[in-house]
């Protein structure tokens, strides 16, 4: 028997418009005191202030951390749980955009088990259960309300590093559509196409075997049959969605497709990983400062096609589920379309096509193949396998805009 299937998700998910009014029920199952952790932007809300109304008024506590930056900077770490300490949380709410969600994370993991942030870099170094997170985010992209990573820039390493347990998967993700409807277009695109890039990664990662130590050795084991129903689920509703949210932030059926997408896009990569799209992006982004989300999207279209060699099948089921159609025509037609129109679709909602016009400098191409090369745990969930001369082709590719420079 071959089926085999994994799949690491919150003990509750709930979505749907005006679920965030529910927060102080959920809050209330869990203590009475809760450390929150949203950003600047956020705090100045009055949907913050009607959030945390309804907690007053539910009798729970709340401290708030409104200092959240993007990348979740190490040090702002420390500085956030030395404001926690003292107040002996009983919960964790992350409210705001995926560097909240991984504050809020970090701080459930260090208040439970103390250390430094560095101690648990990597996979399966958190040793235990941590304080319950209740993820409520306000824009669709990350996924970070459901999967079991965190993301942190760390001032002492070139690239940004992962924190990846189990343990770190919130206890409830709680998704309102209505919180992203504020989102600018530019941030409407970065986070959506990141969502959708996650999805493809996914569906089209390596399947690993069926070895049953995999899910306890490894965070992420590849592709699976859970996986890929989370991932086409989001693949469909980020193709019907995506551009219309980006053209009319104020369409709520797009914004709630786009939203439940990048849910569907972390359920399936939190398990599954993601593959070179994301490599590659780790380096560039490194260097060029730009978003994450814009990043791996300008890369998906390369990796996609480089990976044709071995994944034709899957792309072209990522055709179909971008609404694309045989029309009489081969597998691997449907494929190629299948790139042209993710491209076509970044290109709609303005995602840069180029690594050169995302500012990597030319000289840095090597580099950049070298430190990508380096990150295993993607590389290897990659489909088709890189050496360096391969990915450094497929950096240059990109760079130029050569799409049929990756067909090696």
């Amino acid at each position: 028997m071959s089926l085999f299937a994994a799949a690491r998700l919150p003990s509750e998910i709930l979505f749907g418009k005006g679920q965030r009014h529910v927060l102080p029920a959920i809050a209330a199952r869990h203590g009475r005191r809760a450390f929150v952790c949203t950003d600047e932007r956020f705090a100045a809300t009055s949907q913050f202030a009607e959030i945390l109304a309804g907690l007053h008024n539910a009798a729970i506590e709340a401290l708030v951390f409104d200092r959240t930056l993007p990348d979740v900077p190490r040090d702002s770490v420390a500085t956030c749980i030395a404001e926690a300490k003292g107040f002996k949380p009983d919960m964790v709410i992350g409210i705001g955009g995926g560097s909240c969600l991984d504050m809020a994370k970090c701080a459930a993991l260090l208040l439970s088990h103390g250390g430094k942030l560095e101690d648990y870099y990597g996979e399966f170094k958190v040793s235990g259960p941590t304080l319950p997170v209740i993820a409520v985010p306000t824009t669709a992209g990350t996924g970070s309300e459901v999967t079991p990573v965190a993301v942190i820039s760390d001032p002492d390493r070139t690239l940004k590093v992962g924190i990846a347990s189990p343990h770190l998967i919130a206890a409830v993700a709680l998704c309102d559509p209505d919180l992203t409807v504020t989102c600018p277009p530019s941030l409407t695109a970065i986070a959506g196409a990141d969502a959708l890039t996650h999805a493809i990664e996914a569906y089209t990662a390596a399947k690993r075997g069926v070895d049953p130590h995999l899910p306890q050795q490894h965070v992420f084991i590849g592709k699976s049959a859970l996986t890929d129903h989370f991932a086409l689920l989001a693949i469909r509703l980020l193709g019907r969605s995506l551009e219309k949210a980006y053209r009319d932030g104020s369409d709520e059926d797009a914004r709630a497709d786009v939203m439940m997408g990048a849910l569907a896009a972390g359920c399936a990569f939190g398990t599954a990983g993601t593959a070179a799209a994301h490599a590659v992006q780790y380096p560039v982004g490194a260097l060029t400062h730009t978003p994450h989300g814009l990043g791996v999207a300008t890369m998906l279209p390369y990796v996609m096609t480089y990976n044709l060699a071995a994944a034709a099948a899957e792309i072209a089921e990522v055709g179909t589920a971008l609404g694309l159609s045989l029309q009489g025509g081969a597998a691997d037609a449907l494929a190629h379309a299948t790139i042209r129109e993710v491209s076509r679709l970044f290109g709609a909602i303005g995602i840069t096509p180029t690594l050169a016009e995302l500012g990597l400098p030319e000289d840095k191409i090597d580099w950049t193949a070298e430190q990508a090369l380096g990150i295993d745990r993607l590389i290897k969930n990659n489909p088709r396998p890189f050496d360096l001369a391969a990915m450094r082709q497929l950096v240059r590719a990109a760079y130029d805009g050569d799409m049929s420079a990756t067909m090696m």
